[in-house]
């Protein structure tokens, strides 16, 4: 793993994590855009060839609701109980994200905003053995607290295997309209509709680099949450902080891929000296340690920095998915960062709790995109529309205004509209 002690050294790091999060090869592109060119013309057969394909079975798309029920009943007692308590603490910080329509009077006019939910939502779930249940739960508690009337989710099956505890979380959300459907088709088939699956308005969930694509190639057909990358975890820590802790969550980002990153920032040489220890030591222990040793060796870093305010600089440079603040006040720390998925304060908040039971969602912006974006929430699920109301007295207070603006731009008709109202004509029919 990389120990960076200089300035060219952390250009060159960055500049490695800013290739990572760009684009993808041409030959994905070109598979995932004749997958979609073929759904979108065939419809339940293309979906039905590239499920056979990949996934190696020919079974209906449509998952039954006793199917449902069935697999969620092999689901380990223990394993339920943490899904309830999980999906509790997830609705109650959502529903604290709600907006209400409002409006307000103002010299003769009505002005206003009036909040919709969207009608229909998609959900991908990853499936097969690495299945998800927090992706369910995570995904369809806001758009079931904005109020969403209809929820179709899509979930791979590969080889026919369903996972009991993804058709648990589904149970226990009430969810009714599930497809053992995945990959670049599955969405294909929720953005343009086939004659089983009809079209959505918006895609959410995460999954593999061709459903990434597939999501972004729909994109304006429908709406979508966000490109999600590979996973990612930058941890500020002083000489207070437990190394054995600090190293755990660094390596609990590292078990997912070869591409995820984990990085730590300290200003304290000793530290250091502990942690690349203790990253040695646990990585003995994991069963996923190659794949561990890999993306550390690959996208991870120890950061040795001149400050904690020079971290924070850093981590705001970076803007990654998951932060977490280990140092003696980490709440001093909050008011300066600018970019981050997701802040974790304290020696007692590691990144899996925000992952499965804290509340918060966990589908968070990835390679560098905390700098425009946020987690997923209410508020994705739901439509602004602007609301107008003039009286005579209003309309004239603004009349002599919007005229001389809609002639300054050269729109006659624009204009004409404030005439006619004025009592004047301009020679528009």
């Amino acid at each position: 793993m990389k120990i960076i002690r200089n300035d060219r050294q952390l250009q060159i790091f960055l500049d490695a994590l800013r290739k990572r999060a760009a684009g993808v090869s041409p030959e994905i592109e070109t598979t995932v855009k004749g997958i979609l060119a073929d759904v979108r013309k065939r419809g339940d057969r293309a979906v039905a060839r590239y499920t056979k394909k990949f996934d190696r079975h020919s079974l209906p798309s449509r998952i039954s609701s006793s199917e449902i029920k069935s697999y969620a009943r092999r689901a380990d007692k223990t394993v339920l109980r943490a899904l309830e308590l999980s999906a509790s603490r997830i609705y109650n910080f959502h529903s604290r994200q709600k907006e209400v329509s409002w409006s307000f009077e103002t010299g003769g006019a009505v002005l206003g905003q009036i909040i919709r939910p969207i009608e229909r939502a998609g959900v991908y779930v990853p499936g097969g053995k690495a299945s998800y249940p927090s992706t369910v739960l995570m995904n369809v508690i806001p758009a079931q607290v904005a109020g969403v009337k209809e929820i179709a989710v899509c979930v791979p099956t590969p080889g026919g295997e369903i996972n009991p505890y993804v058709m648990a979380a589904l149970k226990l959300l009430g969810i009714r309209e599930v497809y053992r459907v995945g990959g670049a088709q599955a969405v294909g088939a929720m953005a343009y509709g086939t004659e089983s699956i009809r079209k959505v308005d918006k895609i959410v969930g995460p999954g593999n680099i061709f459903v990434a694509v597939a999501k972004k190639m729909v994109f304006g057909e429908v709406d979508i949450d966000m490109i999600a990358g590979p996973s990612e975890i930058l941890i500020i820590a002083d000489d207070t902080a437990n190394p054995s802790f600090v190293a755990a969550d660094m390596l609990s980002q590292a078990e997912h891929d070869e591409h995820a990153s984990s990085i730590l920032l300290s200003p304290s040489d000793s530290f250091i000296e502990k942690i690349s220890h203790e990253l040695r030591e646990q990585l003995k222990a994991l069963k996923r340690r190659e794949i561990a040793w890999r993306s550390l060796g690959r996208y991870g870093a120890i950061i040795k920095t001149k400050g904690l305010d020079a971290a924070i600089d850093i981590a705001n440079r970076i803007a990654p998915e998951h932060l977490e603040i280990m140092t003696a006040d980490p709440e001093q720390a909050v008011p300066k960062i600018k970019n981050a998925g997701a802040a974790f304060l304290g020696q007692w908040t590691p990144e899996p709790l925000g992952d499965y039971s804290a509340g918060p969602n966990h589908t968070l912006p990835t390679g560098g995109t905390a700098r425009f974006s946020s987690p997923l929430g209410v508020y994705d699920f739901i439509k602004r529309t602007s609301l107008l109301k003039f009286s005579r007295r209003g309309f004239m207070a603004l009349a002599d205004a919007v005229e001389t603006l809609a002639d300054a731009e050269g729109l006659e008709a624009h204009a004409n509209t404030i005439r006619v109202r004025k009592g004047r004509t301009a020679g528009v029919c």
